[in-house]
């Protein structure tokens, strides 16, 4: 796989050389338990994989040289470049300016932007709506394209079932950027519609099986379905596609439940279920799927409560704490500084969608165990600082520099 050119900041050559060593240990990558870093009194087993995803580390690399090599230029982003606090302001602390904030609200007015202006499209991708506004004010939409190739792929596969006349059902957060931005690109050219979750889906079951009237439609799905959307005409024929970051098994069964109506509703069997439900696969991309899949190994140890490090509000974090919380005490936490003593932490509730704090997260027991991983969008930097901040509740900082990774 491509390797890119990221800010040495976001380095870390202690996890480096721990990935490195799985990878070379792991080539396939079939084995999905933990590294276990063992210091005594603290123990900590690191999630197989974690951190930046290719996606992450390209829209990095485009955005840190564009700034570069364009000195003179004024430079903008439509909106955050990826969900980390700590990659958006060293890019705000480079000058660069957003345009709009994750909900898609205007912080800069279209009409300040110039010709010569440099705009940035994230690496969630954006609206066809904003690349044509992008182009009426002269400035060429996709010169400084960032959107991620696998998000590129969802769309692709929506744009191809909906050719053959299927409706795309999108499973992702209406609000977040990606799901906006597919969304957009697949109302473009078929019906589509929005569903957050499993309750959701069932909802929308009902009107395919004619449960519910077209006239509730609106009030159940608003905002969130493409213009002129027919329940009544629109769901004879669908297919799933996902926002890239959502939990890999609630895709699945959606799309396993939404498949299973259609073929108990319009009596058909395995050979004929293609006729009413598009066969898209899974549409996560590689990282969430490694990501996800690497915490459900970990789970399989025990351990005592469970750090997942990154940004408040990034989908892919967020679920793996959702994964980390059915088994363990969770602490979701966006830096090293969060942890303000063994007795203290600040920690973020997302179900609340507040920060807390909490005391004595560290039990008080001859050794304690902890399961650390990290979002796709976190640098491993902010991790060996994590493991750095445990270590030096231990007064074992020093231990960090003469690690020793037990098989």
């Amino acid at each position: 796989m491509k390797t890119f050119n990221v800010p040495v900041i976001y380095r870390s050559p202690l996890i480096s050389a721990i990935k490195n060593q799985r990878k070379q240990q792991d080539r396939m990558k079939k084995d999905f338990t933990p590294t276990e870093l063992d210091f005594g009194p603290l123990r900590i087993l690191l999630a197989r994989h974690f951190g930046f995803c290719y996606g992450v580390e390209n829209a990095i690399e485009i955005a840190f040289k564009t700034v570069d090599e364009n000195p003179d230029k004024r430079i903008f982003l439509l909106s955050e470049m990826i969900h980390n606090p700590h990659v958006n302001n060293d890019l705000l602390d480079r000058g660069v300016q957003f345009i709009m904030d994750t909900s898609g609200n205007q912080l800069v007015p279209w009409e300040s932007l110039q010709p010569d202006d440099i705009v940035i499209i994230p690496a969630f991708g954006t609206t066809l709506e904003t690349e044509q506004q992008l182009a009426s004010l002269g400035i060429e939409p996709l010169k400084y394209n960032t959107t991620c190739p696998f998000v590129e792929r969802v769309w692709n596969k929506a744009d191809q079932i909906g050719k053959k006349n299927y409706t795309v059902i999108v499973h992702g957060k209406p609000k977040h950027e990606e799901t906006r931005a597919t969304f957009s690109h697949s109302a473009s050219g078929t019906p589509t519609i929005v569903v957050k979750d499993i309750k959701e889906a069932a909802l929308l079951a009902e009107f395919i099986t004619g449960q519910r009237t077209p006239d509730e439609f609106n009030a159940l799905f608003k905002g969130q379905y493409s213009p002129g959307f027919n329940p009544a005409t629109d769901l004879q024929r669908v297919g799933v596609v996902n926002q890239t970051t959502m939990l890999a098994t609630e895709t699945q069964a959606i799309a396993d439940y939404i498949r299973q109506v259609m073929m108990t509703h319009f009596h058909l069997t395995e050979a004929t279920a293609g006729e009413r439900f598009a066969d898209t696969r899974d549409t996560l991309c590689y990282a969430t799927n490694d990501n996800q899949t690497a915490v459900t190994g970990m789970l399989q140890e025990s351990a005592d409560l469970a750090i997942v490090v990154g940004g408040y509000n990034s989908s892919n974090t967020s679920h793996l704490v959702e994964l980390c919380e059915e088994k363990l005490p969770t602490y979701f936490i966006s830096s090293p500084e969060k942890m303000l003593s063994a007795k203290a932490i600040n920690h973020w509730d997302f179900h609340h969608k507040e920060e807390i704090n909490a005391g004595s997260f560290l039990p008080e027991k001859e050794k304690v165990t902890i399961l650390l991983t990290s979002g796709a969008s976190c640098p491993d930097a902010l991790v060996e600082g994590v493991i750095r901040r445990l270590l030096s509740f231990y007064q074992l900082e020093h231990k960090a520099d003469e690690m020793a990774i037990i098989d």
